[in-house]
């Protein structure tokens, strides 16, 4: 049996979720275009015959601007102490030499691979030039080339990462998927339907909390709050006469059904609080540790 814990690096946007998401087999971490759409630590149980992988999608790597930014970084930086393989994912397509100096910096001490992912919109000699480039790195064991949104060779990055896996025994019963509770994926999933819903200011000045989640005989019913800094944002959130709430609470709630595979019954609120990302207090009431 082989146990281990595989930790996902990279800026944002080159895929991590994505891949998480491929890896598991199932929607596990919120996905967008738009950059920094992870702020937690997400971890994902892979339980199979002969083998359990805790896979962690971490945020992207970013210089901090608030305290959530810098949150965002501890996340990584505890994410670089219980690995026993790192994925460094990169975009085929994104600056090797910026991507070198945030890996070197990392100083890793694990075995890591190199992932390139996007590889479906190159041609094979740009993806060679990029496996070369990445196999000369010093931190690097080996390169795997990837898409993980056609999840085109995700079984041969399992079979490559399943080589430094160390022998033993599993760390989480193999009925679970996560560390994390449901109602946590809840929250990320109505979070991810503001980030398509709304314009680009908007996502990143939100935040959601999941204030009830109560399992009854024929449904669930959750209750939650969406956080944003200005009375205008709650405006926008709102639309005219409520519609986009409705519509965003539709489209979260059919979401949430088919993460949980139970009827739900979803109250959306907004809250305004000013400066909640660089308000520490908040920032605990709100998970990020």
């Amino acid at each position: 049996m082989k146990a281990g814990f595989v930790n996902i690096f990279g800026k944002p946007n080159a895929g991590k979720s994505t891949l998480l998401n491929a890896l598991m087999g199932e929607k596990m971490a919120i996905v967008s275009h738009k950059v920094q759409t992870t702020r937690h630590r997400i971890k994902g149980i892979l339980s199979q015959p002969g083998y359990q992988l805790i896979l962690s999608d971490t945020p992207g790597i970013i210089e901090p601007k608030y305290k959530l930014h810098e949150k965002m970084m501890q996340a990584v930086r505890s994410a670089l102490e219980d690995a026993d393989v790192a994925l460094l994912l990169v975009d085929v397509q994104e600056d090797r030499e910026e991507n070198d100096a945030i890996f070197s910096a990392l100083r890793l001490k694990v075995p890591a691979l190199v992932v390139i992912n996007k590889v479906d919109r190159v041609n094979d000699k740009q993806v060679q030039e990029a496996a070369a480039f990445w196999g000369a790195r010093d931190y690097c064991k080996e390169v795997v080339s990837i898409s993980a949104l056609s999840k085109k060779n995700i079984d041969g990055l399992l079979n490559t990462i399943l080589r430094y896996i160390p022998e033993g025994e599993p760390f989480f019963s193999e009925d679970d998927i996560s560390d994390l509770p449901t109602r946590f994926f809840v929250g990320e999933l109505i979070r991810e339907k503001i980030y398509q819903l709304f314009q680009d200011e908007i996502p990143y000045h939100a935040t959601v909390i999941v204030q009830e989640y109560k399992e009854k005989q024929t449904l669930v019913k959750i209750r939650a709050e969406i956080v944003v800094q200005r009375e205008t944002q709650k405006g926008i959130i709102l639309g005219e006469g409520g519609k986009m709430i409705r519509e965003l609470g539709t489209e979260a709630r059919k979401e949430i059904e088919q993460f949980i595979g139970r009827k739900v019954f979803l109250e959306l609120f907004v809250k305004v609080r000013p400066k909640w990302r660089d308000n520490d207090l908040y920032l605990r009431e709100y998970g990020y540790n």
